[in-house]
């Protein structure tokens, strides 16, 4: 059995996020220059939006205010889905890989909100 998280930073869930944002921000910075205020800013701060809510959830002392934040990184990551989705039929790049890491962590993410409700 593994041992608790001590920091949001033990969270295989926040870890597989912090990677996602970095992926984007890999594929967004080779976006057209026009798309720096548009859907690369976006797409950065929904991507971003994902690992901060988990943070700043872990801290919580209720289920429901963590369940808040875990709910908030949900929403967060249906946003990046859809930007990925855009991204690929604009042409600006390959996002299959980044498709498969918001599975990834949206079955992290509903699994971590189920057992906080359990426990």
């Amino acid at each position: 059995m593994k041992n608790p998280a001590r920091t949001f930073q033990d969270l295989d869930v926040w870890k597989n996020a912090h990677a996602f944002v970095l992926e984007v921000y890999r594929l967004t910075s080779a976006f057209p220059v026009d798309e720096r205020f548009g859907l690369s800013s976006q797409f950065r701060r929904a991507a971003v939006s994902i690992p901060a809510n988990i943070a700043e959830g872990f801290r919580k002392y209720t289920t429901a205010d963590k369940a808040r934040f875990l709910n908030m990184s949900e929403g967060s990551l249906e946003e990046c889905r859809y930007y990925c989705i855009l991204a690929q039929d604009l042409g600006y790049g390959n996002t299959i890989n980044l498709q498969e890491a918001l599975e990834a962590i949206a079955g992290q993410l509903a699994a971590y909100i189920r057992r906080l409700r359990e426990s």
